[in-house]
């Protein structure tokens, strides 16, 4: 069964879309926790980190590449931002589809939470 962001890049279901290439998608978040907050969801379904494969290595590094555009593009890189996947129910995981945040707007705080 396909996972929600599968759904979304197959366009099955609406997303406010920013930027989209042949290996991922981004996408405004539906619950933010920052004022922008977006997602980064590879097109190859990976259930999550620690079940990535060597061969998804290309993927793995275009997502933080993507990312470092992606705050270019909309003008958040100089004031900073956070990246997080989160991996299994204890990390956070939510959706069982790799995907990497970006939150910006504010300042953060450490520890996360």
């Amino acid at each position: 069964m396909p996972t929600l962001f599968e759904k979304i890049a197959a366009r099955e279901i609406p997303a406010d879309i920013v930027y989209e290439d042949d290996l991922c998608l981004c996408f405004h978040d539906i619950n933010p926790q920052a004022p922008i907050h977006l997602l980064i969801v590879p097109k190859k379904p990976i259930v999550r980190i620690a079940e990535a494969k060597p061969e998804d290595k290309e993927t793995l590094g275009h997502l933080i590449l993507t990312a470092q555009l992606i705050a270019k593009q909309e003008g958040f890189e100089q004031n900073g931002f956070r990246t997080v996947i989160n991996n299994g129910q204890d990390g956070g995981e939510e959706v069982p589809h790799l995907h990497l945040h970006i939150l910006a707007g504010r300042k953060m705080t450490w520890p996360p939470g």
